[in-house]
């Protein structure tokens, strides 16, 4: 049984994330305008589809599907590379590998009591966001 990730996610903390940023080779300029930003995530899902919206001055929308989806996504606009995304499930919580330029690529979203946690790694470097469901 999965976790219902349904409903207003406001994001209440961002650590690490110009040095996640950074790992991604995404320039300075972008990183400084990305790291002010408090995205919100609007989430709905049905059984095991989903659609994440992640809500600021740069919106990013994923359509997302239980089983392991391969999938060439291309990142123009944030750091301008193409890579092969597989997202499934491990347990309640949604785990994204992304195969391309970037080693050890990927985020992990899970939900503690009516937190949604997302951990971004790139190249060794992990940022954890935690947003508050409202």
């Amino acid at each position: 049984m999965t976790s219902n990730y349904n409903g207003y996610w406001k994001m209440i903390s961002n650590e690490n994330f110009e040095e996640y940023l950074k790992a991604l080779d995404v320039n300075v300029a972008v990183r400084k305008i990305a790291t002010l930003l408090k995205p919100d995530k609007d989430i709905i899902q049905d059984g095991d589809h989903f659609i994440i919206k992640t809500l600021s001055t740069l919106s990013l929308m994923l359509y997302l599907k239980h089983h392991p989806v391969l999938k060439l996504l291309d990142l123009s606009g944030v750091d301008d590379r193409k890579c092969m995304t597989t997202i499934t499930w491990d347990g309640d919580k949604l785990v994204c590998v992304q195969k391309g330029e970037i080693e050890g690529r990927g985020w992990t979203h899970w939900i503690e009591g009516d937190e949604l946690h997302l951990e971004l790694r790139a190249a060794g470097i992990v940022s954890k966001q935690v947003f508050k469901k409202s």
